[in-house]
């Protein structure tokens, strides 16, 4: 049970990064000047990526959390 608990949480932080290079991608490309990308493309993956990563973050403080209270529970 616990390493499906890892499985996912690292297939979680694996498509926050994937998602986080794909922005930085189109943002350089867009940059560069390619005609198939759009700002509207960026702005999308850009606000995509934050999002996931502010998901995740969220996720991580909320283990956390509850780690700290089993921690400090009387026995």
């Amino acid at each position: 049970r616990g390493s499906q608990f890892s499985e996912l949480m690292s297939e979680s932080i694996t498509q926050v990064n994937n998602s986080m290079q794909e922005s930085k991608a189109i943002t350089a490309s867009f940059e560069q000047g390619d005609p198939s990308v759009s700002l509207a493309d960026v702005m999308i993956n850009a606000q995509k990526a934050s999002i996931q990563f502010s998901g995740m973050t969220e996720v991580r403080n909320k283990l956390l959390t509850a780690y700290k209270d089993v921690m400090n529970m009387p026995v």
